[in-house]
């Protein structure tokens, strides 16, 4: 099944059917002009009750088997579409205003392989969802209880080299040169690859600092050993890969 669509949005739910419930009612609220489809992936079974609500865009609903990775579930969103633009949206964004005009503008350049927005805490506080590629370094600090480095804010529109995959919205010809997601990583630092590989393809990696979004967060990785060590596993994957050798081979190369 290929739909044809402007722009897609995909949202994958663990068990997290009250948030999806409550941004699919954002996104009528502030978006439902730009929306062409929502590919709705439940990823483990739970309790739904969409039969009974009505939205002005169309929600293709997904369930799957036995539980898939992030990029697993996005790209399978992603090959059922054909589309200009491709969002992966978390159940935890939740809306304010509608973000997609002036993120499908900056995405429109044929230079952009990715956009994002301005996320904030439920508080206001900015959350480090921009920052800069990890390296070595700060994987020690990190591991001794340190912070990863975040991108400062800024004003207009900023270039961090990755942003997190809470809300990315491609350039579906960049997200399709790039095979999407790496499938290798189940969870974690997805956002982080698929960031440096388009870096490594020569295309830019944005913030539009003047739309903001809200992230209602909920780490799991922080009070799960099992999410921990899988997060630790993506990252040592990461760092042992080619991709990371050639990021860190390209930004020695840039160095004055």
């Amino acid at each position: 099944m290929i739909v044809n669509s402007r722009l897609v949005v995909s949202i994958v739910s663990h068990a997290q059917y009250p948030l999806v419930s409550a941004l699919l009612d954002d996104l009528q609220v502030f978006c439902s002009k730009d929306i062409g489809l929502v590919i709705l992936t439940f990823n483990v079974d739970e309790q739904v009750d969409l039969a009974s609500r009505k939205y002005d865009f169309p929600v293709k609903i997904v369930h799957n088997h036995t539980p898939r990775g992030f990029g697993t579930n996005h790209n399978a969103a992603f090959s059922i579409v054909q589309s200009d633009f491709y969002c992966v949206l978390n159940p935890d964004i939740r809306l304010t205003g509608n973000p997609f005009p002036a993120l499908v503008e900056l995405a429109s350049q044929p230079s952009v392989g990715v956009v994002a927005p301005r996320i904030v805490t439920g508080s206001g506080q900015r959350e480090d969802s921009a920052r800069s590629f990890p390296s070595l370094r700060e994987l020690f600090m990190k591991l001794a209880g340190g912070k990863s480095a975040s991108v400062a804010d800024g004003i207009g529109v900023t270039r961090p080299d990755w942003v997190a995959g809470m809300f990315m919205l491609f350039s579906s010809r960049a997200y399709r040169q790039m095979n999407g997601f790496d499938e290798k990583y189940f969870l974690y630092y997805e956002d982080v690859d698929v960031c440096a590989r388009l870096a490594l393809a020569g295309y830019d990696r944005l913030v539009c600092q003047d739309v903001t979004v809200v992230h209602d967060a909920r780490r799991s990785s922080h009070r799960n050993w099992r999410f921990a060590a899988m997060h630790l596993r993506s990252i040592f994957r990461f760092f042992m890969s080619d991709v990371y050798r050639q990021i860190r081979k390209l930004q020695r190369s840039s160095l004055p």
